[in-house]
């Protein structure tokens, strides 16, 4: 069987998120390469579900369907495995790509076998992330894959399982695929606005702000007749909407090839690696002078926490934020850190263990 190479072949990811006929499968899969012959096609055979009434998809029957895409219509396929005799199954086929979803890559147990069955296989490998946001989760998913000899390995993004009321199916969190690729800088990094957006009409400014963060691709579930579908049908897309969203999307290049550009960046940069240093002193300066509070309340028998004050501080802020034009949930959020670190530095005076200047503070 001839390797597929996630790094040099894979920028779009589509089709159904289940199999569910051979007529379905095909017909969808011949719309996609007419659009685009490039595209990896993905469709789930076996489908974890919340409920055990749901649709939990065809099984091993799906993987004719899929080979005939791949050997017939000419799309690369992927699927998705979950279970060791997944994984075995698929390449008796002779499907080239998996995906693990993000169920099981909540669970390192579940990871480690995957990671056994697929030690030799020659599969290409994407990984989603965990339900909830643990980079380090994710990335131990990714280096268990990694030291079983997988080598073409992708991520995939597809957001984290919300706390609270949100419009969106998952949290999209940017912070922490963003971690990751800073962990990982060779990683291919795929968004799947699909499962982040829950529904088909926020898909496109997903897909539009991962590629604005450098995303390397993008998993869209797309169906022919999405209202028919068994699991899923709010967030696909029809061949239509897909192939208008392909051609409206914008790809962004990493380094602009124009010299001048890139030297009026570097000089911006210049200024703003600048001011970041001086936000760091001046940081320090203030946690000194917290410092110096907590010493005058310890002697003074007051205690660390003063609402009022901290309100006022607030209040103030916020009102300056305003008329900086500055978002106020940053702001907020910003000074929420400082206040916290604030108070542990208090603490920290009234239990013994901290210093200011060159005075320790010993235990009483």
């Amino acid at each position: 069987m001839e390797f597929f190479n996630l790094k040099s072949n894979l920028k779009i990811v589509a089709g159904p998120c289940s199999a569910e006929s051979s007529d379905q499968v095909l017909r969808t899969a011949e719309s996609l390469h007419s659009i685009n012959p490039d595209i990896v096609f993905r469709a789930g055979i076996w489908k974890p579900r919340s409920r055990p009434g749901a649709f939990k998809g065809v099984g091993t029957e799906g993987l004719q369907w899929l080979m005939e895409v791949q050997n017939r219509i000419g799309l690369t396929v992927a699927t998705e495995v979950a279970e060791p005799e997944h994984v075995e199954s698929v390449v008796n086929a002779g499907i080239k790509i998996v995906w693990i979803g993000a169920r099981t890559a909540s669970n390192p147990f579940s990871i480690q076998k995957l990671a056994d069955a697929l030690s030799g296989s020659g599969l290409s490998v994407m990984i989603k992330n965990p339900q909830y946001p643990d980079v380090d989760l994710w990335t131990g998913n990714i280096e268990r894959i990694l030291n079983c000899g997988i080598s073409d390995v992708a991520a995939i993004h597809r957001g984290f399982y919300p706390f609270e009321k949100s419009a969106l199916r998952n949290t999209p969190r940017w912070e922490v695929p963003i971690e990751l690729k800073r962990r990982m800088p060779e990683l291919l990094m795929i968004c799947d606005p699909s499962h982040i957006a829950g529904k088909r009409q926020y898909i496109k400014d997903i897909a539009q702000r991962a590629l604005d963060l450098n995303f390397d691709g993008l998993m869209i579930e797309t169906h022919y007749k999405p209202s028919i579908a068994l699991s899923d049908k709010n967030q696909q897309l029809n061949i239509e909407d897909f192939s208008k969203l392909i051609s409206e999307l914008k790809w962004r290049d990493y380094v602009a090839a124009d010299e001048a550009f890139k030297q009026q960046l570097d000089d911006i940069r210049e200024k703003i690696d600048v001011i970041d240093f001086q936000l760091l002193e001046l940081l320090a300066h203030r946690m000194r002078y917290v410092k110096e509070i907590g010493l005058h309340k310890k002697q003074h028998n007051v205690s660390v926490l003063q609402l009022k004050r901290w309100g006022r501080i607030l209040e103030s802020r916020l009102e300056q934020a305003r008329q900086d034009g500055l978002s106020e949930h940053f702001v907020k959020q910003l000074l929420e850190l400082i206040h916290k670190e604030s108070i542990r530095n208090q603490t920290d005076i009234f239990k013994g263990r901290e210093s200011i200047g060159d005075n320790k503070i010993e235990n009483e």
